[in-house]
């Protein structure tokens, strides 16, 4: 079915709270004011009309009671009359009167990332000054074309490895991982080469011969500024195997931004540790972007702050930091605290599939015709005994 390429319209009762949340995102980042101003019309519109995203990131308001259950403090009055008229007794069944859409949502700030990275190559083009000519569901089209045709020119204006480019900056068991260097002169070049690669954007020029324009001048000024650091994971004769980028922040500490295996996907399972290692050897802030939770990786801040695969984390404190982020990846880790498994028992059970569970979980589920798969409850005091 082919994406609509106009705004749709949805009752979504909390707008008022997703346009805000994209403003002060759109300060935190200082985005450029034609950015700022798209992202707060078109970007807004489309997450109100079009958003299609998993369950817990777009909620449908049927009933009254799931309504006040969002609103402790006391539902909108306009929402209350438009679900009282929706469930009259004449009135027949039909679509969802009213949406509720997490503006914080993984889904939604990975699509808000992928907006801005087509916003921001638009610098040098005809639509430079004129964002406002394009919509969202046009700016999404265009980024997926335009991502389809990069591998299609992989071998046009082919560029080689730059040594002076790069510095080793770790060693890991596998590979290595060394900085692209703004100083050497050949930055570019060799961004360029990092892309034929990994068959990703980050070296993808307009001007494949100047090296200007494009996605790859948006990462280029922001390394050249000083703004952004990149790495690159390589094995054997230099070949690229992963590419992380960074943004410095005010405090010296760098926050990571993507972690990319080849053709945009997670790193391969064999270069895990090696990534571990690396990002524990940075002044990381406490931010874990999702390509990081993608490959199963969490950036705790508790009694021991760093770089951690999902099933070591051991402490409730680590785990809950989890389970607001990814719950996901709950059935990863390999003890998990009786707090968090009610948690994830409220939200989806089937998340607690294999786990060992407290004898009051158990029993509690069991009752509720809601025990996940291959429940195992802990043995009572009394077995133990």
């Amino acid at each position: 079915m082919r994406t609509s390429t106009v705004y749709l319209a949805r009752n979504v009762v909390n707008a008022p709270e997703l346009k805000a949340r994209i403003i002060a995102r759109s300060r935190a980042r200082s985005d450029a004011p034609d950015i700022a101003a798209w992202l707060q019309n078109h970007f807004y519109r489309y997450l109100v009309g079009n958003l299609n995203a998993p369950a817990d990131a777009v909620q449908a308001i049927t009933t009254t009671a799931a309504l006040q259950q969002r609103y402790a403090a006391g539902a909108p009055a306009w929402a209350l009359a438009l679900l009282a008229r929706k469930t009259g007794p004449e009135t027949a069944p039909a679509a969802p009167a009213l949406w509720w859409i997490d503006p914080d949502h993984d889904s939604v700030l990975a699509l808000e990332r992928q907006l801005l990275e087509f916003l921001q190559s638009r610098k040098g083009t005809s639509l430079e000054g004129k964002l406002a000519r394009i919509n969202c569901p046009q700016a999404l089209e265009r980024w997926a074309q335009e991502h389809q045709a990069f591998e299609a020119q992989q071998l046009a204006g082919w560029r080689q490895h730059q040594p002076h480019a790069v510095q080793m900056v770790w060693q890991g068991s596998q590979g290595a991982f060394v900085e692209l260097l703004p100083s050497s002169g050949v930055l570019r070049e060799e961004m360029a080469y990092e892309s034929q690669m990994m068959r990703h954007c980050l070296g993808q020029f307009a001007n494949r011969h100047q090296l200007t324009g494009g996605y790859g001048e948006h990462y280029a000024e922001c390394c050249e500024q000083g703004r952004m650091r990149i790495f690159s994971y390589r094995t054997g004769q230099a070949q690229p195997r992963i590419t992380i980028n960074a943004w410095l922040q005010a405090d010296g500490r760098l926050r990571i931004d993507q972690i990319k295996g080849k053709q945009n996907r997670p790193p391969v399972d064999r270069y895990r540790a090696d990534v571990i290692a690396f990002l524990n050897q940075l002044n990381t802030s406490d931010d874990t972007p999702d390509d990081a939770l993608g490959m199963r990786l969490l950036r705790t801040s508790g009694a021991q702050p760093g770089w951690h695969a999902v099933e070591n984390l051991h402490s409730e404190a680590e785990q809950l930091q989890l389970w607001q982020r990814q719950p996901r990846l709950l059935p990863h880790l390999q003890h998990t605290s009786p707090l968090v498994q009610w948690l994830a028992a409220a939200h989806d059970c089937s998340l607690l599939a294999g786990q060992h569970l407290p004898p009051a979980l158990a029993y509690t589920l069991e009752q509720a015709g809601k025990a996940p798969p291959r429940m195992q409850a802990h043995p009572r005091p009394e077995a133990q005994r």
